[in-house]
């Protein structure tokens, strides 16, 4: 099993102040965070043969957090990516975690989600395998779901935020957040992120 605090974590942010602040939490944790500005800088730095995991913004000049995580995966590289998304930028999370990270974190970063996901990094790099809902479970909740919160989830999974989905649909805003609300009770998801886990194909 690796601990935690013998990872490499890597911050990719070109803000500033986002990575000063996300630094000084996870270094209180006990972990040596290494930041850098921009994807390029990350890459002429990262080492593939040291354990580690990566928080990714998703939106950054030159290349983006998307064009990073495609490199990666094109050079076969495993690393664990959890990805930094502001509010507008749901849709390309999604993307990125249907490609293969772990997790996505909207900021402001709450520092519990945030452990949460770097636990689970962790245990991806101790070749635990990710807890796995059955198929016939899953199929349960889904089971449970209206018509109408069927379809709230579908749009969800494709990454449209609350707004867009009450156009598409025809209804309120604050119908769709009743939906939303329903479909995570059902689906027992305590986030998006936890839904499109659920919703990915096994």
């Amino acid at each position: 099993m690796i601990n935690r605090q013998n990872i490499r974590l890597y911050l990719v942010d070109d803000d500033p102040m986002v990575l000063r602040s996300l630094c000084a939490l996870i270094s209180a944790h006990g972990l040596n965070p290494l930041a850098f500005s921009s994807a390029e800088a990350f890459l002429d730095h990262y080492d593939p043969r040291e354990p580690g995991c990566l928080l990714l913004d998703i939106k950054m000049p030159g290349m983006d957090g998307v064009r990073l995580q495609a490199r990666l995966n094109e050079s076969g590289d495993d690393l664990p990516i959890i990805i930094l998304t502001g509010h507008g930028d749901v849709a390309a999370a999604v993307l990125a975690m249907k490609r293969g990270a772990i997790d996505f974190i909207e900021k402001p970063v709450n520092v519990d989600t945030l452990m949460r996901a770097i636990d689970e990094a962790v245990s991806r790099l101790g070749d635990e395998p990710p807890k796995r809902i059955p198929d016939d479970e899953v199929a349960r909740r889904l089971s449970l779901l209206t018509h109408r919160e069927r379809e709230v989830l579908e749009h969800l999974i494709q990454g449209k935020i609350n707004k867009h989905i009450a156009v598409d649909l025809g209804i309120s805003r604050r119908t769709v957040e009743i939906h939303r609300a329903r479909v995570q009770t059902k689906m027992e998801a305590n986030s998006l992120a936890d839904l499109i886990r659920l919703m990915k194909p096994h």
